[in-house]
């Protein structure tokens, strides 16, 4: 998701460069010159109110396309834009933002937080190029070893060049969707002896363990490195509790799954709200012990009926598009992919 960018991440401002100078464009629209290129610029350079008319138009864009209020993390952009601490480029067309790209550094990680292009000026080759700014940056820092990204405003297309060829892996994924005012959701007798109760915070290490455990071997972590270990999942699931990445965490909606024989944790499904009135599914995972019992679709229930009581009309999430037995379960739910994104991973660029 586009949650890279946190409060967390805002200490000291780097010394700022000098600010984008306009009044050279401003000029050249009373004395017209021929057209040049885009030009790529640091976001350092720039303020929020330099890309104002292009996060108004994002925020259009995640409403129109996904259901999602962007109105949050666009407050972040500028937030941290102002403070000149926002690592990234935009790409100018005569004085005007017509797109952005910005990343964050963990560790040994570089994480793409988001990426667009207006629609009258979005091409393959201009995402690209922001694309290639932000690659070259990241790989500079002698620490990074892997680079991580899920554009879903990229323009998706499973034959398009991507900056990086020689050290990218891809995967397809499906953004699905589920009208809530129909959806009809019959309760399914699970084969295994669970009980399920709402989601609290004293449940983050167990589940934690068994996010690393469910993943192991996944497509997903392959995506993800953070679904690897038991420190990653709990890095990862603080995230999406804690910021706005993928919606307003709901605990209302968020369900466990435990074991009473053995007293374990066996599954969990957590949601967040993406506006006032449409539902996500940020996790969902089960056990290696009672997958294939039912318990995933039992938790999936859950969050789908609370999500129904709070008068949420839709819900959407994520999934890998070569996780077949999670799509079919879903589709069988009655979700339907809506929009195909790509994540992205580079990696092995360092000796």
């Amino acid at each position: 998701m586009h949650g890279a960018l946190q409060e967390r991440d805002g200490g000291p401002a780097e010394p700022a460069p000098a600010r984008y100078n306009n009044s050279t464009s401003m000029a050249a629209r009373l004395n017209p010159a021929p057209s040049r290129p885009p030009e790529i610029v640091e976001l350092r350079r720039l303020t929020a109110r330099d890309l104002e008319p292009l996060l108004q138009e994002e925020t259009a864009a995640w409403w129109n396309t996904l259901e999602w209020d962007f109105e949050k993390s666009a407050d972040l952009v500028r937030r941290f834009v102002d403070l000149r601490a926002l690592n990234g480029y935009a790409l100018m067309d005569d004085g005007l933002a017509i797109g952005y790209i910005y990343y964050v550094l963990e560790d040994a990680k570089g994480l793409m937080g988001d990426l667009f292009v207006m629609r009258e000026h979005r091409t393959v080759e201009r995402e690209n190029l922001l694309l290639a700014a932000a690659l070259h940056s990241i790989v500079s820092h002698p620490q990074v070893t892997r680079i991580e990204s899920q554009l879903m405003m990229l323009e998706f297309a499973g034959s398009r060049a991507i900056p990086g060829a020689a050290n990218l892996l891809a995967f397809d994924r499906n953004f699905m969707r589920i009208d809530l005012r129909r959806a009809v959701l019959p309760e399914s007798r699970m084969r295994r002896a669970i009980s399920i109760d709402r989601w609290t915070d004293l449940h983050q290490e167990a589940t934690a363990r068994l996010i690393a455990a469910a993943y192991q071997g996944h497509v997903d972590s392959r995506i993800n490195d953070q679904y690897r270990t038991t420190a990653g999942a709990r890095r990862f699931l603080h995230n999406i509790v804690q910021y706005p990445g993928c919606g307003a965490f709901f605990r209302p909606a968020s369900f466990a799954a435990f074991e009473p024989s053995r007293g374990v944790l066996a599954g969990i499904s957590l949601a967040s709200l993406v506006s006032p009135d449409c539902g996500h599914i940020t996790q969902i995972c089960v056990s290696p012990e009672v997958k294939g019992s039912g318990v995933g679709y039992a938790l999936l229930r859950q969050s789908l009926m609370a999500l129904q009581d709070v008068g949420c009309r839709a819900a959407t999430l994520t999934v890998t598009a070569a996780n077949d037995g999670a799509v079919a379960l879903y589709e069988r739910v009655g979700f339907r992919t809506t929009r195909r994104f790509s994540a992205y991973v580079w990696e092995g660029f360092r000796g």
